[in-house]
């Protein structure tokens, strides 16, 4: 009797960014929070175990919507727009299609990752660095790789293999320095631990339009952000319990290594700290 051979597990990661990782102008100077530049950046990882599912059911609410005369003349549903049109995105979909996306993604068995830093911090950081080193000169991409190294710290390890799909930044190809940060952190780890992984990891570099998971990743990202730049905190309540967990790394009131955020140990508004303006 032949034995059928075990399938390989494969876990599937969606990865986006809210705010930006930009500090400083062309003169060098500090920008953050002035216009179109954020006062944190935030890196988000969702787990989905079944993205086809998921991409059946958004695009069935999709077709559904854009054939809803409620919604005829909303400028984001005109096709030439490229917005809801195309794909769900957070910041262009008008609220009564945000609460139509809520209610899906928590039907399904989703799980949120996320680490958030305070950009004000990371410029200390950046100026402490160059007395230093009066040849160091920071780069966006060092905090997203940075940030990319804690995120999938201790989550490429237990799987066969890991599709990791990175919503893609500027024109610049990038996979193989992400590659390179997530094999670094993995390997990291399995010293510290003394562990032995022969994982696979695959890195797909993607756009909204062709990845259902980065279009709910962005909706779980648009949620923090708006409590951590607007101090809105209805958004993540609602999504919380696809929630798993949030580094705000920069929060170091009672340690060094920051908060990290729970199951057991909600985010809410209350619990961060104050900031100058918000």
């Amino acid at each position: 009797m032949k034995v059928k051979e075990q399938e390989s597990s494969v876990r599937h990661y969606f990865v986006d960014e809210a705010g930006d990782a930009v500090l400083f102008d062309k003169h060098g100077r500090v920008i953050i929070g002035q216009e179109g530049c954020s006062r944190f950046f935030i890196l988000g990882m969702l787990d989905v175990p079944n993205p086809e599912a998921l991409g059946r059911e958004l695009e069935a609410l999709r077709v559904k919507l854009l054939a809803d005369p409620y919604f005829k003349g909303v400028p984001s549903f005109q096709p030439e727009a490229g917005k809801t049109a195309l794909a769900f995105h957070a910041k262009d979909d008008v609220p009564e299609v945000r609460k139509e996306i809520f209610s899906l993604l928590l039907r399904h068995d989703l799980h949120f990752f996320a680490v958030v830093r305070d950009k004000s911090k990371v410029v200390d950081y950046v100026r402490q660095r160059g007395k230093r080193d009066p040849a160091y000169h920071y780069h966006p991409n060092e905090l997203y790789d940075y940030l990319v190294r804690l995120l999938f710290k201790t989550r490429l390890h237990q799987e066969d293999r890991y599709r990791i799909t990175f919503a893609t930044r500027g024109k610049a190809d990038r996979t193989v320095a992400l590659i390179n940060a997530l094999v670094t952190t993995r390997n990291r780890f399995l010293q510290q631990h003394k562990r032995v992984s022969r994982s696979a990891i695959e890195v797909i570099p993607g756009v909204l339009v062709n990845h259902s998971g980065l279009q709910a990743v962005d909706y779980f990202l648009w949620a923090l952000q708006r409590l951590y730049e607007r101090r809105e905190e209805r958004y993540v309540t609602l999504l919380w319990p696809a929630f798993s967990l949030v580094h705000d790394r920069d929060d170091t009131r009672q340690a060094d290594y920051g908060v990290y955020y729970t199951k057991e140990k909600p985010l809410r508004l209350a619990a961060l700290k104050t900031l100058p303006g918000i």
